[in-house]
């Protein structure tokens, strides 16, 4: 690995961090007031700006908010996440329509667009906090997680790594990283590392985008 692409990625960390170190309030997600016909499936993907955006362009998906999930700590700010202060990994909620795009096809948008085979991190962003991670509502999403995951293996060189672990709770992020993809365009982390992954994700799905998105 080169100097320069060190000095480029720690930029882009630094830029990411720095542009949302500031403090406000986050929210405990109550999933007893789900609309009915809506589902919910709970991703870790690394940074969520990236999967939010993802997902947000995909057919039958109804909403996507990003937030944290998987650690003990209550009510966690960006900074103790981010900084690696808590078990929390960055994450995404996705609320979709079971009648229009099932478990499954999320799962295949999920493992196609992020990196499964890297412990602990994705691309410039490493700690636990960007671990590659499934936390599964039931038993039905288990298995099928579980059934995927062995369906792929083979197409990697390297062992998936992805965690699947029971939902536990989810904490909305702060309102500055909702949406965060669309309002910050010339953020140049957006540029380099997320623009690419939605472009993977409308090349290799050109059905299951929306066609607003088109």
């Amino acid at each position: 690995m080169s100097n320069l692409y060190l000095v480029f990625t720690s930029l882009l960390l630094n830029l990411s961090v720095g542009s949302c170190d500031r403090e406000a309030q986050v929210a405990l997600v109550d999933l007893s007031t789900l609309q009915e016909g809506t589902a919910v499936a709970t991703f870790g993907g690394g940074c969520f700006w990236c999967t939010e955006a993802v997902f947000e362009r995909m057919i039958g998906v109804k909403d996507v908010v990003s937030g944290y999930t998987g650690g003990k700590k209550e009510n966690p700010t960006y900074r103790q996440v981010s900084y690696g202060e808590t078990e929390h990994a960055e994450a995404v909620q996705i609320y979709y329509d079971p009648e229009v795009v099932s478990y499954e096809e999320l799962l295949e948008v999920f493992f196609a667009t992020h990196y499964p085979t890297q412990k602990n991190g994705q691309g410039p962003d490493i700690g636990y906090q960007y671990r590659s991670a499934v936390f599964y509502h039931d038993d039905q999403q288990k298995e099928l997680a579980a059934a995927y995951m062995k369906k792929i293996a083979p197409n990697y060189k390297k062992p998936i790594v992805t965690e699947l672990n029971p939902f536990t709770k989810f904490y909305l992020a702060e309102s500055y990283h909702q949406n965060y993809y669309e309002l910050n365009p010339g953020n140049p982390y957006i540029i380099s590392v997320a623009k690419p992954k939605v472009k993977k994700f409308k090349k290799l799905f050109p059905d299951k985008v929306k066609a607003k998105y088109n």
